[in-house]
């Protein structure tokens, strides 16, 4: 692991150094003023935070105006439930892809004692699979391997790799550049120090942890539900215990990207007959999605279902934080589709005394298993195939002539890799030619259009459009 004396760190540039020089004199002047509780964490990124990550060569600010899906830095603390950040403060990329968070906290906070920020950071990193992940309230700077499951009891010091104070950032300024500048996450130094701390500290990978936490709910519903209805067939068995699965993670995920009200799943448990009010929430949602997960025209199994409130307390209890070591804002559609291939590897057989048990399907187990496709695959063969045939389309009228077909759909990587690549196309084409002189754009004009602009020189696609 890199540290002070690594002799292949890269010196910081002198304007670099000189920037942070001042931010070190700036704070050190004020040190009191600024510990105290009164200043707050929104002074404290304006002020510090933001201005050393542009020392580091991130444009924080946006200030080359890139479409949100290119942006070096995506600010998420907007969302928020119940006053507290449902999403990392600061989202560090590479050509749209996360590279590290950053959690912000004002200095009045322990970044080295208090264990709290730390969990909320882990959580956060260990979510969406990084590696690492920043902890600052600029007087101290600490990093956290994110590869390790997150857990409530840990103390602050669990999973942290560096912790460095104000006063030691001239010092170690070629150390802390070497690792998180832009251009040494270009250079890939980045990713070898986090292979380095991977090697080192050990690993749980999000994927598998959060398998073994779904195929715990399916088989203590699977034998629930065989108890309490005893007349279900294996085939129903199956689709009941999946559907609850699937329902009850669409739900948990809506509550923490804010589409749905945070807590309303947790309000269960303080009441009896769990599962009533859960198909109060499944019937809701069929009106409010209109999607197939809860077409009950077509499902008329579900909603008569018995199960026990003994059962389903624990799995929704465990969904919610502090037990839930997942953030599901966070969480990628590609680390649930690497979850959801294995999981639907194995299917539910019932024994002649109607008793639920859990078995490898017989085709899984002669093929060795279920093999997922890596993103970085996923991704160079879209770009390579519906890449292509957008170079040659030009225009969005001639790209909806295209046709994708995945005829080996599992759990729809290739698809929505493809439906990503599409997005970001549409996105790109209208930015460009729609641009004026005004900051505007002529695509955010008309009865339908394509973009909505909702910051300076920041604009997205329409609903309608996506």
């Amino acid at each position: 692991m890199p540290d002070a004396t690594d002799h292949s760190q890269v010196p910081a540039p002198d304007d670099a150094r000189k920037a942070v020089e001042k931010l070190v004199a700036k704070y050190a002047q004020n040190a009191d003023l600024y510990a105290n509780s009164d200043y707050g964490e929104t002074e404290t990124r304006r002020e510090f935070i933001d201005p050393f990550f542009q020392a580091l060569g991130w444009d924080v600010a946006n200030e080359a105006g890139y479409a949100e899906a290119y942006k070096d830095v995506v600010h998420e603390a907007q969302v928020r439930i119940d006053g507290a950040a449902k999403a990392p403060d600061y989202s560090f990329r590479i050509g749209g892809r996360r590279k590290f968070f950053l959690e912000a906290k004002k200095p009045s906070v322990s970044i080295k004692g208090d264990p709290a920020p730390a969990y909320q950071l882990r959580r956060y990193g260990w979510s969406a699979d990084l590696p690492l992940s920043v902890l600052t309230d600029f007087e101290e700077l600490a990093v956290y391997d994110c590869t390790k499951r997150p857990k409530p009891e840990d103390a602050a010091s669990v999973a942290r790799t560096k912790l460095i104070t104000y006063d030691q950032y001239l010092d170690r300024l070629d150390e802390i550049y070497s690792i998180f500048s832009k251009d040494a996450v270009l250079r890939g130094s980045f990713d070898r120090y986090a292979q380095s701390a991977k090697k080192k500290r050990g690993t749980t990978e999000v994927n598998a942890e959060f398998l073994k936490e779904i195929e715990g709910w399916r088989d203590t519903l699977a034998r629930d539900i065989a108890l309490h209805n005893p007349d279900l067939s294996v085939h129903d068995m199956n689709y009941a215990v999946q559907s609850t699965v699937d329902r009850l993670l669409f739900l948990r995920i809506a509550e923490d990207r804010g589409v749905e009200p945070y807590g309303r799943l947790q309000g269960l448990a303080e009441r009896s007959d769990m599962y009533k009010g859960l198909c109060a929430f499944y019937e809701e949602a069929a009106d409010k999605y209109n999607a197939g997960l809860f077409d009950f025209q077509r499902d008329t199994l579900c909603l008569g279902l018995n199960v026990s409130d003994k059962t389903l307390k624990p799995i929704v209890m465990g969904l919610y934080y502090p037990e839930c070591p997942y953030e599901f804002s966070v969480i990628g559609a590609d680390i649930l589709g690497a979850v959801y291939e294995q999981f639907l590897g194995k299917v539910i057989r019932l024994t002649p005394a109607h008793r639920a048990k859990v078995e490898e399907k017989p085709e899984v187990r002669k093929a060795g298993g279920v093999y997922y496709t890596p993103r970085y695959i996923v991704e160079y063969i879209v770009e390579h195939t519906v890449g292509k045939a957008l170079e040659e389309a030009e225009t969005p009228q001639k790209a909806a002539e295209l046709r994708i077909l995945d005829p080996a759909c599992g759990s729809g990587s290739f698809l929505l890799g493809a439906y990503d690549h599409l997005l970001d196309w549409h996105l790109k084409h209208y930015i460009e030619r729609g641009a004026q002189e005004d900051g505007g754009n002529r695509f955010t004009r008309g009865g339908d259009p394509q973009l909505v602009q909702i910051g300076d020189k920041d604009f997205r696609l329409t609903l309608s459009e996506r």
